[in-house]
């Protein structure tokens, strides 16, 4: 989706990495949330609790998933899913405008 509606906005920023990466949550009317943020070019590594969708609306980056042996390329308008619990690497070759989706399970 690119655009949502009836939703509440935090206009209070997650800030990670001194500024390098931030994301604003979006939470709706069921409780359910994502963030929409934006990633500098660096090399990032992310924790999680529940499992995520990462969806990278512009951009190009390499990731390594948990348990993967090899870096997977990803472009803008492109996803991907991490198990909760778990830890995750980005490495941001541009500019990378993301929407992260939590699941519950």
């Amino acid at each position: 989706m690119t655009e949502y509606s009836n939703v509440t906005i935090n206009a209070e920023a997650n800030i990670y990495f001194d500024g390098k990466v931030t994301s604003r949550k979006i939470t709706f009317s069921d409780g359910s949330f994502k963030t929409l943020g934006i990633m500098m070019p660096g090399d990032y590594k992310f924790a999680t609790d529940e499992k995520e969708l990462m969806e990278i609306t512009a951009g190009d980056c390499e990731i390594l998933l948990p348990e993967a042996t090899q870096w997977q390329t990803i472009k803008g308008g492109e996803s991907f899913y991490v198990p909760a619990n778990s830890e995750f690497e980005i490495k941001a070759k541009t500019l990378i405008d993301y929407c992260c989706t939590y699941i519950s399970e």
